[in-house]
């Protein structure tokens, strides 16, 4: 049994959860776990939003409003960040 192909949304997951880890450790915050508990978020969840799990979009509102960034702003800079 052979591996499936990336589809271009599971790029994109996998970008948000990396861009999403970037922006935790740009905080200053070394481990996930610290990260979700100072700012009440479910450290499991929060693990699996760091590692590509498909989210909803509340739960992405949630952490940008931490990192004091709305949907636009997040957006604008993946779609930088694709075309380089």
């Amino acid at each position: 049994m052979g591996k499936s192909k990336k589809t271009e949304s599971d790029k994109w997951v996998l970008m948000i959860s990396e861009r999403l880890k970037e922006l935790r450790k740009e905080l200053g915050y070394t481990s996930y776990e610290t990260f979700a508990t100072d700012h009440d978020l479910d450290r499991k969840q929060y693990w699996r939003v760091e590692n590509g799990a498909n989210i909803t979009i509340k739960t992405l509102i949630k952490i940008l409003a931490i990192h004091k960034m709305d949907l636009p702003a997040f957006f604008g800079e993946m779609e930088g960040a694709k075309r380089k």
